[in-house]
């Protein structure tokens, strides 16, 4: 459910926050008051397209923020599982547009528009005039009748994607192998070429690194030598006033002592055992000094070896794990090229029993849709009637595409007849603008006991619509907000009449700025806004009458 929207500096909004509430919440006001600004900031927070002329005259950046509360498992699940957090089921999505870049968030997080289009997806569906032109399309009939039947669908569903994605990976694989004689030739002396040249080599894994500290040490070996020397000669006993002769002198001294108080031993002691451990470290430095004299030889050998290394990690990856995957994908390349008949021969036979799955998963995908139009158009025709469509008829018809997709072979086209007599034709062939908008109501109604999301928005959904037609497009929407949250931009009364919540879109100004303000309206303002709407400039008292009857018809018909 969507709980609040706060937009600042967005276009000619200046600050607005809005608290929504379930049900029908009706969105109405003035031409050019800010309507589809409002609902265009929505879109914007939930990952739409925006520019930065967007910005109100004046400001820093435009600020849209959102926020919905769900009990939904399933979408609590997939905000964690982008690694965002979420306590009790509120969900803050947050888009500010800056005039040098964007930043968008949820719960405080920043994040990528595809995880915000992601999560919107499950939260909330807009429809406005674009979404209804979308129905005239092939593509948007055939997901409406996935969406109707996708809990039998979504199994097979599945299952198709994987199958179809191994068949095509194999016909591209055949493809690939089908070549020349002459090129099949050229490309086994090429492979073989590039074979020998790892295999030669004799790569170990972690050998690069090993031999890159190698060579760092003994590149470095004449200030290794000229430090440790300077060591050796501040600590060993063989060198005048270093620190190993003075603990020796140190040490006869306390012999001397401890013939007259045996107290000293201790001391004594602990200084022989400084003495001793000294003396192995010296014993240890002076060796690492001898070898260091004898590696020059190496650094020669790890510096060409180094080269090899880097040399076949520059031409066949970025590490030596890479360039034996690479060895061992050219290998297998090699051995289809040497046995290329019974190659093609086995590929060929692969991709003939894939394809037979894959067929007879879109088979079976394809029957589940057909027997699921049936019964999606005769509840789609008695939606259709609810909504003043007299004498409809529809059929949703079924073509086989040239070729398989990942999504079966079906391709749909809803036919329809929306007058006596009249033949049944595609949908772009008759239905009106006023008539989309209705059968996207319409189908939403179908939808809404299977659709898990929550809130719907519907802009312009009253479009070419008026009188008995328009009562019966509001007591469909107030059908759907029976278990659904509903806002709805309108023009018209009888839509407005049906609000369980009613918000005045409106222009405000000082003289100086004009901005867009929201707010909710109580329920003798609501009867104001809806005389409004039916008397236009001049609003009488038997205007605002017609408006009382009207909102309390309404109230009378949402209690049935």
């Amino acid at each position: 459910m969507l709980l609040n929207i706060h937009v600042k500096d967005f276009a000619i909004i200046d600050d607005v926050e809005v608290d929504f509430r379930d049900g029908l919440n009706i969105l109405s006001g003035e031409t050019g008051a800010g309507k589809s600004i409002i609902i265009g900031s929505i879109n914007v927070a939930l990952g739409g397209k925006v520019s930065t002329d967007i910005i109100r005259k004046g400001a820093d950046y435009a600020l849209v923020e959102v926020v919905f509360h769900t009990d939904d498992d399933y979408i609590i699940d997939r905000v964690r599982s982008y690694d965002l957090p979420i306590d009790n089921g509120e969900i803050i999505i947050t888009r500010k547009i800056m005039k040098s870049r964007t930043t968008s968030r949820i719960n405080g997080e920043t994040c990528t528009l595809r995880v915000i289009k992601d999560i919107a997806s499950l939260l909330i569906d807009i429809h406005g005039q674009h979404e209804h032109q979308t129905l005239l399309y092939n593509d948007k009939q055939l997901d409406i009748v996935d969406q109707y039947a996708k809990d039998e669908l979504v199994d097979v569903k599945k299952e198709l994607a994987k199958e179809y994605k191994e068949y095509t990976a194999k016909k591209s694989k055949l493809e690939e192998l089908t070549i020349d004689e002459d090129i099949r030739l050229r490309e086994i002396s090429f492979l073989e070429y590039e074979i020998n040249e790892i295999r030669d080599a004799n790569l170990k894994d972690g050998e690069d690194e090993t031999l890159s500290a190698e060579f760092k040490r003994l590149s470095n070996a004449r200030a290794i030598a000229e430090n440790l020397g300077a060591v050796y000669d501040l600590l060993s006993d063989s060198v005048s006033s270093s620190a190993g002769e003075k603990i020796g002198r140190a040490s006869k001294y306390l012999a001397k002592v401890e013939e007259f108080d045996p107290s000293i031993n201790e001391l004594f002691d602990g200084l022989q055992d400084i003495e001793s451990l000294l003396n192995d470290f010296n014993r240890d430095l002076s060796n690492y000094l001898s070898n260091i004299e004898t590696e020059d030889d190496d650094l020669e050998a790890i510096e060409k070896r180094l080269d090899l290394i880097n040399h076949l990690k520059a031409k066949y990856g970025n590490t030596i794990k890479e360039v034996k995957e690479y060895l061992e994908k050219q290998e297998q390349k090699l051995e289809e090229y040497i046995n290329y008949d019974k190659t093609l021969e086995k590929l060929r036979n692969e991709i003939k029993e894939s394809e037979k799955k894959v067929l007879a998963l879109s088979e079976k995908l394809s029957n589940i849709r057909k027997n699921k139009a049936k019964d999606l158009s005769s509840k789609l025709i008695e939606s259709l009637i609810d909504l003043n469509f007299m004498d409809v008829k529809i059929q949703i018809s079924f073509n086989r595409l040239p070729d398989y997709t990942s999504n079966g072979f079906d391709q749909v086209e809803f036919l329809i007849s929306t007058n006596p007599g009249e033949e049944l034709k595609p949908l772009a062939e008759v239905a009106s603008g006023g008539e989309l908008s209705r059968i996207m109501l319409g189908i939403k109604t179908v939808l809404s006991d299977k659709d898990k999301i929550h809130t719907l928005i519907f802009d312009e959904i009253d479009a070419g619509i008026s009188g008995r037609t328009a009562q019966k497009v509001s007591e469909k929407l107030s059908t759907i907000a029976g278990n659904h949250q509903i806002l709805c931009i309108t023009h018209l009364p009888q839509i407005a009449s049906m609000a369980d919540t009613h918000f005045i879109i409106e222009k405000v100004t000082d003289g100086k700025s004009t901005s867009t303000n929201i707010r909710r309206l109580n329920e003798e303002e609501s009867i104001i806004e809806i005389a409004r709407i039916l008397g236009g400039a001049k609003i009488t008292d038997t205007v605002i009458e017609s408006a009382r009857e009207m909102k309390e018809l309404a109230n009378k018909t949402k209690k049935f």
